[in-house]
Protein backbone atom coordinates (compact mmCIF):
# COMPACT_ATOMS: atom_id res chain seq x y z
CA UNK A 1 0.00 0.00 0.00
CA UNK A 2 2.83 2.38 0.91
CA UNK A 3 4.50 1.65 -2.43
CA UNK A 4 1.35 2.62 -4.34
CA UNK A 5 1.13 5.91 -2.47
CA UNK A 6 4.85 6.58 -2.97
CA UNK A 7 4.48 6.15 -6.75
CA UNK A 8 2.16 9.17 -6.79
CA UNK A 9 5.11 11.40 -5.89
CA UNK A 10 7.45 10.18 -8.64
CA UNK A 11 7.81 12.34 -11.74
CA UNK A 12 7.71 9.99 -14.72
CA UNK A 13 6.97 12.10 -17.80
CA UNK A 14 7.91 15.50 -19.18
CA UNK A 15 4.29 16.59 -18.89
CA UNK A 16 4.33 15.96 -15.14
CA UNK A 17 7.62 17.83 -14.87
CA UNK A 18 6.23 20.82 -16.74
CA UNK A 19 3.18 20.93 -14.46
CA UNK A 20 5.41 20.89 -11.38
CA UNK A 21 7.64 23.60 -12.82
CA UNK A 22 4.53 25.68 -13.59
CA UNK A 23 3.34 25.30 -10.00
CA UNK A 24 6.77 26.30 -8.71
CA UNK A 25 6.72 29.34 -10.99
CA UNK A 26 3.30 30.42 -9.73
CA UNK A 27 4.48 30.20 -6.15
CA UNK A 28 7.71 32.03 -6.92
CA UNK A 29 5.93 34.89 -8.65
CA UNK A 30 3.48 35.17 -5.77
CA UNK A 31 6.34 35.27 -3.27
CA UNK A 32 8.22 37.72 -5.48
CA UNK A 33 5.24 40.07 -5.61
CA UNK A 34 5.14 40.02 -1.81
CA UNK A 35 8.82 40.96 -1.78
CA UNK A 36 8.15 43.83 -4.20
CA UNK A 37 5.48 45.32 -1.93
CA UNK A 38 7.36 44.66 1.31
CA UNK A 39 10.75 45.86 0.06
CA UNK A 40 10.14 48.59 -2.51
CA UNK A 41 12.99 49.54 -4.77
CA UNK A 42 16.03 47.68 -5.94
CA UNK A 43 16.09 45.19 -3.04
CA UNK A 44 12.59 43.94 -3.77
CA UNK A 45 13.40 43.55 -7.45
CA UNK A 46 16.50 41.53 -6.61
CA UNK A 47 14.51 39.25 -4.32
CA UNK A 48 11.86 38.83 -7.03
CA UNK A 49 14.56 37.85 -9.54
CA UNK A 50 16.03 35.41 -7.02
CA UNK A 51 12.65 33.70 -6.65
CA UNK A 52 12.12 33.33 -10.37
CA UNK A 53 15.75 32.34 -10.97
CA UNK A 54 15.40 29.51 -8.48
CA UNK A 55 12.50 28.14 -10.55
CA UNK A 56 14.66 28.15 -13.69
CA UNK A 57 17.41 26.24 -11.91
CA UNK A 58 15.03 23.74 -10.32
CA UNK A 59 13.18 23.21 -13.60
CA UNK A 60 16.39 22.53 -15.45
CA UNK A 61 17.46 20.05 -12.79
CA UNK A 62 14.12 18.23 -12.95
CA UNK A 63 14.24 17.96 -16.74
CA UNK A 64 17.88 16.82 -16.71
CA UNK A 65 17.06 14.17 -14.12
CA UNK A 66 14.22 12.86 -16.28
CA UNK A 67 16.52 12.70 -19.30
CA UNK A 68 19.19 10.87 -17.25
CA UNK A 69 16.70 8.35 -15.85
CA UNK A 70 15.31 7.65 -19.33
CA UNK A 71 18.81 7.04 -20.70
CA UNK A 72 19.58 4.78 -17.75
CA UNK A 73 16.43 2.73 -18.35
CA UNK A 74 17.25 2.38 -22.06
CA UNK A 75 20.81 1.27 -21.27
CA UNK A 76 19.54 -1.32 -18.79
CA UNK A 77 17.04 -2.61 -21.34
CA UNK A 78 19.79 -2.86 -23.97
CA UNK A 79 22.04 -4.80 -21.59
CA UNK A 80 19.17 -7.12 -20.77
CA UNK A 81 18.38 -7.68 -24.45
CA UNK A 82 22.01 -8.30 -25.51
CA UNK A 83 22.40 -11.74 -23.82
CA UNK A 84 19.00 -12.78 -25.13
CA UNK A 85 20.04 -11.92 -28.70
CA UNK A 86 23.35 -13.73 -28.25
CA UNK A 87 21.54 -16.88 -27.12
CA UNK A 88 19.18 -16.71 -30.06
CA UNK A 89 21.97 -16.27 -32.60
CA UNK A 90 24.06 -19.10 -31.08
CA UNK A 91 21.09 -21.49 -31.14
CA UNK A 92 20.43 -20.46 -34.74
CA UNK A 93 24.04 -21.25 -35.65
CA UNK A 94 23.80 -24.64 -33.96
CA UNK A 95 20.68 -25.49 -35.96
CA UNK A 96 22.35 -24.45 -39.21
CA UNK A 97 25.45 -26.53 -38.40
CA UNK A 98 23.37 -29.65 -37.74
Amino acid sequence: MFRKIARLFVIKTNWEAYMIIYALALGAVERGSVYLTRFPGFGGKLLFLACTGAVFMAGGKILDALKYEKAQRLAAAAQEAAPRQARQSSSRREREAA
